[in-house]
């Protein structure tokens, strides 16, 4: 019976991984169900990228306030779980703070000690952002896809914080022979008096509930991530790497349609010669569902936080248009579930559920609102990037359904008949200069 803890604990730890495993391959099986970009270029500048904005947190200290808290979090996330490895040494094995048999006392306490005042510093600043999320309100919050579900989880996994760090410093303050130790317990001597009085049987229970719920609710945080926006956790490390490396306002061609324009402006060349030759005409133009998105974009949005930012920098939204570039990362994300749900459903296999990204989830009026102004690219502080697919989706519009608005019709017509955007013929352009 000695041994049935440690038994335990090694059954949960084996389901925890396994579940999380399970998950990660559904995430992987959805992502690559985007299109191939082919190789990656500029390697080392892609290391750098994820270095500075990943790991260096770069993009999100742009706003101080929330950026300093978020930092907080960030490190204290990292460096607090070094202290996860010996727990789970210790559940395995039935040791007990195992590091103590291979640091020494001062250099395990300084350990320790850190990891209480990184808890309570996190504690801080999640109270803080609890406070931004339900009393002040901020308006980024408040958005119509905020609603239901995104609002509960931004709100789940803050509380999920708070009990892991309050486990944490309850687990060592109620650990009679870590508190004797007199090194390292820097926040939770201070909590230690209120257990005063106590037997030693009832602190050692306490202090063993509070390890199992601590080490068990990080598990089952491990496993909620993939439900939750904090799914960024671990990908905003790969987005970062397969982030856009071309000038903001430069915009992919499809050679298909570059080979087109090349033949019109050649008088000599033989367009069914060259259509014969030219066999990477895609199957179609631009994107209705996420299956004709890249998987890189796929990617971006299952690495959205939702945190907002790009919907408040867009120039459409604060105009009061329908478009919210943080939704059109939602959409698609909650698009590539529904798709990845009928794959398990009919054992691999997608079955046609009549339904599309486009028009079921993101509406024409959306993505035409854009002024492709790279505003929402800028600001996100995860190198997510909205405006590509809101361009794939217009350029299904125009070159497969010819739905683009009137104006953008009369334009494009203005072109090829006047050569330019206005609706003069070229020989009155210059009429305005005998009018002076």
């Amino acid at each position: 019976m000695q041994y049935l803890p440690n038994i335990l604990f090694a059954i949960i730890l084996i389901v925890a991984i396994a579940f999380f495993t399970k998950n990660v391959s559904r995430l992987r099986r959805n992502i690559n169900l985007g299109k191939d970009i082919g190789s990656l270029n500029n390697k080392p500048q892609r290391w750098k990228n994820m270095a500075k904005i990943a790991f260096g947190q770069t993009k999100m200290v742009v706003r101080p306030i929330a950026g300093f808290l978020h930092v907080i979090v960030y490190v204290g996330f990292i460096i607090i779980n070094i202290e996860v490895l010996e727990i789970l040494i210790d559940g395995i094995f039935g040791t007990h703070r195992i590091g103590l048999k291979f640091l020494s006392t001062p250099v395990y306490g300084f350990l320790i000690g850190s990891f209480e005042v990184l808890a309570v510093l996190v504690l801080v600043s999640v109270i803080i952002f609890w406070v931004r999320r339900n009393v002040i309100k901020l308006q980024r919050f408040l958005s119509a896809e905020m609603t239901g579900w995104p609002k509960s989880d931004g709100n789940i996994i803050l509380y999920f914080e708070v009990v892991l760090m309050c486990l944490f410093l309850l687990m060592n303050a109620t650990d009679t022979s870590f508190q004797n130790l007199n090194s390292g317990n820097i926040v939770s001597q201070f909590i230690a008096p209120w257990f005063d009085g106590m037997s030693a049987n009832s602190l050692h229970a306490i202090e063993r509930t509070a390890w199992w719920l601590h080490i068990i609710g990080i598990l089952a945080f491990l496993n909620y991530l993939y439900y939750s926006k904090h799914l960024h956790i671990l990908l905003a490390f790969p987005n970062t790497f397969y982030g856009k490396l071309l000038p903001k306002g430069q915009f992919k061609n499809l050679d298909a349609v570059t080979q087109e324009v090349k033949l019109m402006m050649d008088p000599d060349a033989d367009p069914f010669a060259a259509a014969a030759e030219d066999a990477s005409e895609p199957e179609k133009f631009g994107a209705s569902d996420v299956t004709d998105l890249s998987w890189v974009q796929l990617l971006n949005a299952y690495t959205c936080t939702e945190c907002g930012r790009c919907t408040s920098e867009c120039p459409a939204n604060q105009t009061g248009k329908k478009l919210s570039p943080r939704k059109i990362m939602m959409d698609t994300r909650d698009r590539l579930e529904e798709v990845g749900k009928n794959i398990d459903a009919n054992k691999g296999t997608f079955v046609d559920d009549g339904k599309q990204l486009l028009g079921d989830y993101i509406s024409n009026e959306e993505l035409w609102a854009c002024t492709s102004c790279n505003a929402c690219v800028e600001a996100c502080p995860v190198s997510i990037d909205p405006l590509s697919i809101i361009m794939d989706m217009r350029q299904y519009l125009v070159m497969e359904q010819s739905a683009a608005p009137s104006d953008l019709n009369n334009m494009m017509g203005n072109i090829e008949n006047n050569g330019a955007p206005w609706p003069f013929n070229q020989m009155d352009r210059l009429n305005w200069a005998q009018e002076q």
